[in-house]
């Protein structure tokens, strides 16, 4: 194959919270390479996932989910968000077949935005076609595909990769004519000190309840190679008061442990390495207001 027959280009994952979409980049890209929950904004800064097919190479940006902010760290995630759809080849909006579009002011906002934008290469994914009633998810694609945004619909599971490959093949045509923008072998952009920090924040979504996973955040301190092949990893969870500490903690530290095994063997089954995994727990008033924690987690302090 030579090179003058390929394509690259990125590919902008939009969408309202918890419409699926790191599952559906995860699907897309053959690995983990966004954290997932049950619970809205999970993800709070730009993903890449990197998939290469035949000729073309797609990076997906998976992006947090689009909602009325109403923090700075609300603010933040948006800014992220329509910042990778800004720098797309292609952008495809993910839309919750389930979903009552009547009820749905954060999905109508992102049409009436991405309307005004005028873009011709829109696609519209809509996911989790599993669980969905098929005559409901056959008036949703008709009523968005006549607002004119859009210029193809997909339907799909993100969980189950019913009509992914499709859209692989789609965006594999759409992406722009030119060389490879990474190694054929790379899935992400993601530093490993990051991608360890979002696999035990994941576990604080999976495992805590309430507010408490909204207002923490990890950061790995130290990485270090061992000679036998394997890795240390020390991380700090920082939370805003000491009630939550004691929360994450749990009591004789049983939260804090069940946390730190199950990001443990998810990161050993990532990185295919024995992972030595510690985590500390730190009170920070107000880090929501410090730009270093921003800085940490790849978002702007100052949009």
């Amino acid at each position: 194959m030579s090179a003058p027959n390929r394509r690259a280009g990125f590919v902008a994952i939009l969408g309202a919270p918890n419409v699926g979409k790191s599952t559906l980049v995860n699907r897309l890209t053959g690995t983990k390479v966004s954290i997932v929950s049950p619970k809205v904004q999970t993800t709070r800064s730009r993903v890449l996932g990197i998939r290469t097919v035949g000729d073309a190479q797609i990076a997906f940006v998976d992006t947090p989910g689009l909602f009325r902010p109403r923090r700075r760290l609300d603010r933040a995630m948006i800014a992220a968000a329509w910042g990778g759809a800004e720098e797309a080849d292609v952008l495809a909006l993910v839309v919750d077949a389930e979903h009552n579009l009547d009820k749905d002011d954060d999905t109508h906002a992102i049409v009436e935005k991405l309307a005004e934008t005028a873009r011709k290469n829109v696609i519209l994914i809509l996911n989790k076609i599993d669980i969905a009633d098929k005559p409901q998810l056959l008036a949703l694609a008709d009523r968005l595909h006549r607002s004119g945004v859009f210029s193809d619909v997909f339907m799909v599971s993100a969980q189950t990769g019913d009509g992914v490959d499709d859209l692989l093949a789609a965006f594999a045509k759409r992406v722009p004519e030119g060389p490879w923008l990474f190694p054929e072998d790379q899935v992400s952009d993601m530093p490993e000190r990051m991608l360890a920090a979002e696999v035990v924040r994941e576990q604080l979504y999976l495992q805590l309840h309430q507010e408490v996973p909204y207002r923490a955040t990890v950061e790995t301190d130290q990485w270090r190679d061992m000679d036998d092949g394997g890795v240390r990893i020390e991380q700090t969870l920082y939370v805003e008061r000491e009630g939550q500490r004691a929360i994450v903690l749990g009591k004789g530290g049983a939260r804090i442990k069940s946390i730190g095994q199950a990001a443990r063997a998810e990161l050993e089954r990532i990185l295919e390495r024995r992972v030595h995994l510690f985590l500390f727990v730190k009170v920070r008033e107000k880090w929501e207001e410090d730009p270093e924690r921003y800085r940490a987690i790849g978002l702007d302090f100052d949009v």
